[in-house]
This record gives C-alpha cells, sequence and structure tokens, in this order.
C-alpha cells in the first residue's frame, strides 16, 4: 500500500513531468512573436530575430517621424534612413542569421511599432524543459522512498 506522502509525491511530480513536457513541445521549431511597442520622443529601441531561412516578417510603424536601420541575412539590407506617418516593412529571410532593427523616434509625438516576428527556438529553453522533467523524476524517485518498509531496529 502507498503512503500518503507517496501518492503526493507521484501526483507533484507527474504533474511537473506534463509541465516539462508540454513546455519543450511549445519550444520546437519557430516561434512567432506578436509585437507591441510604443517609443517615447527621443527614445530608441533595436531588435536581433534569429531566424531560419525562409520565414517571414512583417513590421509596421507609425508616428510622426522616426529613423529606420534594418540589416538582414542575405541581399536585404534598408539603410538608415527617415520616414514620416507610416511605414511597412515585409521580408523573407534569405539565409539562416539574425536580422538587426533599429528604430529612432525623431518627431515629436511617441510612435507605434507592430508587428509579426518569427524566430528560431532559442537551444537553452531545450535545456531548461529537460532540467524540469529530471526534476519530476527525481521528486517521484524520493517520494517512492516512503513506501520502504524499514527493517526492525531502525
Amino acid at each position: 500500500m502507498l503512503s500518503t506522502r507517496t501518492i503526493i509525491g507521484l501526483v507533484v511530480g507527474v504533474a511537473i513531468i506534463t509541465i516539462g513536457g508540454y513546455s519543450l513541445f511549445l519550444h520546437v521549431g519557430p516561434i512567432i512573436i506578436q509585437e507591441n511597442a510604443v517609443l517615447e520622443v527621443g527614445d530608441e529601441i533595436s531588435y536581433t530575430i534569429p531566424a531560419p531561412a525562409g520565414t517571414a516578417q512583417h513590421m509596421m510603424i507609425t508616428g510622426d517621424a522616426f529613423d529606420v536601420r534594418l540589416e538582414s541575412p542575405g541581399d536585404f539590407e534598408i539603410p538608415n534612413e527617415s520616414y514620416k506617418k507610416e511605414k511597412t516593412f515585409d521580408w523573407t529571410h534569405q539565409q539562416d542569421g539574425e536580422t538587426r532593427i533599429l528604430v529612432q523616434n525623431t518627431g515629436n509625438t511617441e510612435i507605434s511599432i507592430t508587428g509579426e516576428l518569427t524566430r528560431s527556438s532559442d537551444p537553452i529553453w531545450f535545456t531548461y524543459d529537460i532540467m524540469v522533467i529530471t526534476s519530476g523524476m527525481v521528486i517521484i524517485g524520493f517520494s517512492m522512498g516512503f513506501t520502504l518498509r524499514r527493517p526492525k531496529g531502525f
């Protein structure tokens, strides 16, 4: 018969393993990020988007005036230019690598940055998910120790 501590340990361990497995499933393949940022007057923001070849990217910037510099792997590059009102950027990664975007607000009002960016998964998440699954197994292992009968004299 299992003790109460063992049952609690089994339930907690299985829950942790399930969460780690689900997280591992989510971190496989490209990740789509919905960007929605507001940039104050005079501020700048930079993005670094690591992505595999063939992933489509979309970014729309709306505001009074702003400067944008965009570098993407392959032949796609936008030099540092000034824009007014609204500008939409759509591009596809031609090679594996990182896109670098620098946006600076040069106008008199705040600007809005929206977009749908596709990035590759970071390998550190795989390691993190495996550690979570392993900790669930350790909890189950320790809880199973509570079912052992102690020999006489202990």
